[in-house]
């Protein structure tokens, strides 16, 4: 098999065991994650529109700055935390006592730092007026080639496939990369044969997200991973 058709099999294969995810959550969507693996309110299935408003636009970049380092769970209790206090938009981020929003993201770890990154970020959205590119999220404190792409991908619904860790463990697994490659060239790897459509890519990364759920949290399960057989 050529790549293309690897990672289509691969794509194919996990949309049929999983289904569509309905990334990414957010806090005024009733919907609730089909897999039930994790933070389980504010999916979308099939329901591509979100986000549908600038507020919940931010919402997506600022959780794309919390889940650094933690998991969507926490994540979610900083979200919930901050929308007792006030409503979730950069203004109100920015006019919040730091110490305050400290408090109240703590469920997120590191929220010394990360309080610091959500107000210079709200800054930043307040005077965007248009949808910023790549390398304009790169130049913001603390905002990296992951957590820029989460941004781009689901919030300003851009398609810049996102490469996290999970991908990066299933790829090595299925000796599809070394695991010496940088962020950048794994990026390629997948839009080099992958159509570039923003639902897809939407997919293709919560997909491969709840794979790593179910098979790679522990080392003695990689073997059993069913896409070994896939691509064979």
């Amino acid at each position: 098999m050529d790549n293309k058709e690897t990672f289509q099999k691969i794509y194919d294969h996990l949309f049929n065991l999983y289904g569509p995810q309905g990334w990414w959550p957010l806090l005024e969507v009733n919907g609730c994650n089909p897999t039930k693996t994790g933070s389980v309110n504010g999916y979308h299935p099939n329901n591509y529109e979100y986000p549908k408003t600038k507020n919940q636009c931010f919402e997506v970049c600022i959780g794309a700055i919390l889940t650094q380092n933690t998991s969507w769970p926490s994540v979610e209790k900083s979200l919930k935390n901050l929308r007792k206090l006030i409503e979730i938009t950069p203004e109100n981020i920015i006019n919040l006592d730091i110490e305050q929003l400290k408090e109240t993201i703590k469920p997120s770890g590191y929220y010394n730092q990360k309080s610091v990154r959500l107000k210079g970020f709200s800054e930043f959205f307040i005077k965007l007026n248009h949808v910023p590119t790549r390398e304009e999220l790169l130049k913001l404190n603390g905002v990296g080639p992951e957590t820029a792409d989460s941004m781009l991908l689901y919030a300003f619904k851009v398609p810049s496939f996102v490469i996290d860790a999970y991908t990066k463990r299933i790829l090595i697994n299925l000796n599809l990369i070394d695991g010496s490659e940088k962020y950048d060239k794994i990026k390629e790897l997948f839009e080099e044969n992958i159509e570039k459509n923003l639902e897809i890519y939407q997919e293709y990364h919560a997909l491969f997200v709840e794979h790593a759920k179910n098979y790679y949290l522990k080392k003695e399960n990689y073997i059993t991973c069913p896409l070994l057989k896939i691509i064979k």
